[in-house]
């Protein structure tokens, strides 16, 4: 057993912000309250001072396992969620091969078994075709069905309504949508290309990948969900226009949902003059205004959860212009301490962080026994520690591309311990690394 001693605990059935004990015993949370004999107890962790969270769940990585390990892979991407107080992960299926046959998903579930040091899981992806596969599915294993309704690394385009209409009618497991319309982005993109030929500047990929492009997409997916009733969620809202679409009931009586991304929560179309394509990534960094009502959003119910998009490529492939410089960058390992530093700026409080990164992604999926510090729930928690002065270094990044957007930028806040079922993976700059997450369960 564990014993995790004077904590400041996040958890609503806990008294949400107490100062308490935690007590591991296996792969499970014992007991929540002072513990005063310690007999049996192999491990003491003194925790005064530091938060006490769930382990953080995100639902939406790339981490380029299969087929395009030259810029990521899943031992050195789950290595770098640990460090960044992420338990758990839900992977894309834009891989190669792309996971959207059912051999292809069994062998995805197989190799994350083999390598991820965090509990995973994986999206099957939709074509405009596969969509009789999705019976076939079991509910209990697959997070979910991925929709590229634009286009993005992989290429795995939606783009015939007859299509559409089948996936959203036929499947009552989550539909993960990325929404930006390409007949949009088309016109915008030929447009420019007339003026810039393919050398188009890096500053107009937020007016090329427009508002206008985001609204569409997602007000049609909308309206598709609705019509089915199908269970939508629609990942990286961008824009404040999109977040008419949504509703702030209690997400228990919600079938459509959103989520913000850090990424869109952190930047704005300003840093493309400093941090250039290291911030590019679709749907694009937007306007002060957008992330603005995006932070507020977060606050109000609006936006239900907050992942990453965690999507590394090498640096050579970040080189170009709005054309040519790949889309997405690292974000898993500092998303936790960077959503933090928003609540101590006053965008939302540390208990909103903990709601949308832990508890509400693990409602929103009905994943079995995790995303609350609860007795008898998996013991998945990462303690964090305030006021601890530190800065981004390419020494510190764990992910295999060895770069990230917020290189030189200090920090207050520090991931100090993960546990991953009871197991203590990351330790103050040390990772565990032959320990292995497991399946997560759904439903």
């Amino acid at each position: 057993m564990i014993l995790i001693k004077n904590a400041r605990v996040m958890d609503p059935e806990s008294g949400f912000d107490q100062v308490t004990d935690i007590l591991l015993d296996g792969k499970r949370i014992r007991q929540i309250g002072k513990v005063d004999d310690v007999s049996g107890i192999e491990q003491v962790i003194d925790a005064s001072g530091m938060i006490a969270a769930p382990g953080l769940i995100d639902v939406h990585v790339h981490f380029r396992d299969p087929g395009l390990t030259h810029k990521a892979d899943i031992t050195t991407e789950s290595h770098a969620a640990a460090a960044g107080g992420v338990t758990s992960i839900m992977d894309m299926p834009n891989t190669n091969p792309q996971t959207t046959t059912l051999e292809a998903l069994n062998d995805k579930l197989a190799l994350l078994a083999e390598k991820s040091s965090v509990n995973f899981s994986c999206y099957f992806g939709a074509t405009n075709n596969n969509y009789p596969l999705f019976s076939q599915l079991d509910k209990n294993r697959v997070c979910g069905v991925k929709l590229f309704m634009g286009s993005s690394t992989g290429n795995m385009l939606v783009d015939r309504m007859a299509s559409l209409r089948n996936i959203f009618g036929g499947t009552d497991l989550l539909i993960a949508a990325h929404c930006e319309d390409q007949g949009i982005i088309k016109e915008n993109t030929d447009k420019y290309k007339k003026e810039y030929g393919d050398d188009v500047p890096l500053a107009l990929h937020p007016v090329i990948r427009s508002e206008e492009a985001c609204y569409r997409s997602s007000a049609l997916a909308v309206q598709l969900a609705r019509e089915t009733n199908a269970r939508l969620h629609i990942m990286h809202i961008s824009t404040a226009r999109e977040l008419s679409l949504f509703s702030k009931a209690p997400l228990a009586e919600k079938r459509i949902t959103a989520e913000a991304c850090v990424s869109h929560l952190i930047f704005t179309e300003e840093d493309y003059q400093t941090l250039g394509a290291r911030i590019k990534c679709n749907p694009a960094i937007k306007t002060a205004e957008d992330r603005k009502a995006l932070q507020e959003a977060v606050n109000s119910g609006l936006i239900d959860a907050i992942a990453t998009d965690h999507a590394p490529h090498s640096l050579s492939e970040k080189e170009g212009g709005a054309l040519k410089a790949m889309s997405g960058m690292p974000t898993i390992q500092f998303s936790l301490v960077s959503m933090l530093e928003l609540a101590d700026k006053g965008a939302f409080s540390i208990e909103k962080v903990v709601e949308k990164m832990s508890h509400a992604p693990a409602q929103m999926y009905e994943i079995r026994n995790r995303g609350f510090i609860r007795k008898g729930y998996q013991a998945d928690l990462v303690l964090v520690r305030p006021d601890s002065e530190w800065t981004v270094t390419t020494d510190c990044i764990l992910s295999k591309c060895k770069w990230s957007p917020l290189e030189g930028h200090t920090f207050h806040w520090k991931v100090e311990k993960t546990f991953a079922n009871g197991h203590l993976l990351y330790n103050n700059g040390t990772i565990d690394e032959n320990y292995r997450g497991q399946e997560l369960r759904f439903r």
